[in-house]
């Protein structure tokens, strides 16, 4: 049995009326209402490591450096840089740049964003990233130096991640508690107005911004959960864009003449994880069978219509580090079965598979339901709120669960660390639990040495340990396809899938 949280078509209308009357009077023509399937979790870069949150960020803060829809590394907050030796970085920063608060960024709003990230107390989801940091020095009000512990690959491209988003020492300290939630300050071409959780967030163009001013005067994120919802809403024309269209809504989509469909193929990788701390899945004869029983292919050919691609590892082939060449498990019930009665299972168990309620996950569980069903293993199937489930992962309160993670950074250190290091367990990415002395250290090597061809062996080296080991099964990476009406200019989908929308005009 599995509980589904629905809403209807109603729902969503009411929705956003609720948002459009928040609107000063004529507004409503230069505001674009974004449709993504999750609500924001929080707006502090510090708190999660979401992707719905990370897509509203996107449009309110900046970072230092910028990794374009290309991948490629460009100026940001920072206008240029320069390593001094193995342990140090000095940026120049941009002058001129003005908080949404009206205080003037500078040197000490750097080094107060990464000294918070870093601090214990803060508990930050994403710390990892940036933890080799040792020391940020002040040089003046616009150059900076970043010192590190010991030689750290993929700093450059870690600083471009939203989790290093810089935020404004003062409005973070008079905000408090409320930081996050009623307040969100950057530097980013929009500004945070108001958000009523579950239903909207509203941003308003920031008229202080110091680079090209965004084109149209508001932004409106919109959660809505299903994804036929959100299509629906999109060709009526109640949402400009729609982020994540499902495979089922775009074969309809691709023939409606006010409709602009983009494709992108992500650095996202769909799995399934197992706790391996709690029986069955401490057993890897246990996580092999599994491996063997899933059968891939319908979810790549049926579920998503041919949108995915079937996924051999963790890492997407755009990313850097992805193995070129790991065998994947077969579909074979027979030797899953016997997998099973040698880890001392033969009639097989009882279990739980977690899913957010993701319609296209819910479906990917429903097959694996029936899958597990002719091995002798009976699942359940339990849908939760987002929220709720992110918490209760990183708790490790699961046995299976389905999730994605995006290597945004377009490195495996992204990919691999925050997922398998033993010092990322939990809501830091590693909610399988996995430990293996010898990942870690491989891990370790590989963001400490500057010779790109070690890294390299490190990285395919901890994927093979990860096929044999299986703390995954790796199911897929989606072609992100997303939907913008056809009045609508200037939205260039990121292969990470946090897209910026200061370019984004509606005539």
């Amino acid at each position: 049995m599995h509980r589904i949280f629905s809403r209807t078509l109603l729902v969503a209308a009411l929705a956003l009326l609720v948002a459009v009357a928040a609107f000063p009077g004529g507004a409503l023509a230069q505001t674009v209402v974004v449709a993504q399937g999750a609500d924001a979790v929080n707006l502090d870069p510090h708190t999660t490591n979401d992707q719905p949150s990370a897509r509203v960020r996107r449009q309110i803060y900046e970072t230092l450096i910028v990794l374009g829809e290309d991948l490629a590394l460009r100026p940001g907050l920072a206008t240029s840089w320069e390593q001094l030796d193995e342990l140090t970085y000095e940026f120049k920063l941009r002058q001129g740049v003005k908080f949404h608060n009206g205080e003037t960024f500078k040197a000490s709003d750097v080094k107060f964003t990464f000294e918070r990230l870093l601090d214990p107390n803060t508990n930050a989801d994403a710390k990892f990233l940036l933890e080799t940091i040792d020391e940020i020095q002040i040089i003046d009000d616009y150059t900076i130096r970043i010192k590190t512990k010991s030689p750290f690959s993929p700093i450059l491209v870690h600083l471009a991640h939203p989790v290093a988003s810089i935020l404004n020492e003062k409005a973070v300290k008079e905000a408090g508690s409320a930081y996050g939630t009623r307040v969100a300050i950057g530097t980013g071409p929009f500004q945070f107005v108001t958000w009523v959780s579950q239903s909207h967030i509203i941003l308003q163009r920031f008229d202080g911004y110091w680079g090209e001013p965004a084109k149209v005067q508001q932004v409106v994120f919109r959660a809505i959960p299903e994804g036929t919802v959100r299509a629906i809403e999109l060709e009526t024309g109640n949402v400009d864009i729609a982020y994540d269209l499902e495979p089922i809504d775009v074969m309809r989509l691709e023939f409606d003449p006010n409709i602009k469909l983009h494709r992108t193929e992500s650095l996202s990788a769909t799995y399934v994880g197992f706790n391996v701390q709690k029986p069955p899945f401490d057993n890897v004869l246990v996580r092999q069978a599994i491996n063997h029983a899933i059968d891939v292919e319908p979810l790549v050919d049926v579920i998503y219509h041919g949108q995915a691609v079937r996924a051999f590892g963790p890492l997407s082939p755009k990313v850097f580090g992805a193995h070129p060449n790991l065998e994947p498990y077969t579909y074979d019930p027979q030797r899953a079965r016997e997998l099973l009665a040698q880890a001392g299972y033969p009639n097989g168990f009882r279990t739980t598979i977690w899913t957010n309620d993701n319609p296209l996950r819910v479906q990917i569980a429903e097959v694996m339901q029936q899958n597990l069903a002719a091995i002798g293993v009976q699942a359940d199937i339990e849908v939760i709120e987002w929220g709720t489930y992110l918490a209760n992962t990183g708790a490790g309160l699961h046995d299976m669960f389905i999730l994605g993670w995006s290597t945004v950074t377009a490195d495996a250190d992204y990919g691999l660390y925050a997922l398998f290091h033993s010092s990322q367990h939990g809501s830091a990415g590693n909610r399988t639990f996995y430990s293996n002395p010898r990942v870690d250290e491989l891990l370790d090597f590989a963001r400490s040495t500057g010779d790109q061809e070690a890294r390299l062996a490190a990285y395919y080296e901890v994927q093979e340990i990860l096929r044999e080991e299986a703390p995954w099964v790796f199911l897929l990476f989606q072609t992100y396809v997303d939907g913008t009406r056809s009045n609508i200019d200037g939205f260039v989908p990121h292969p990470a899938g946090h897209h910026y929308l200061g370019r984004v005009s509606k005539n």
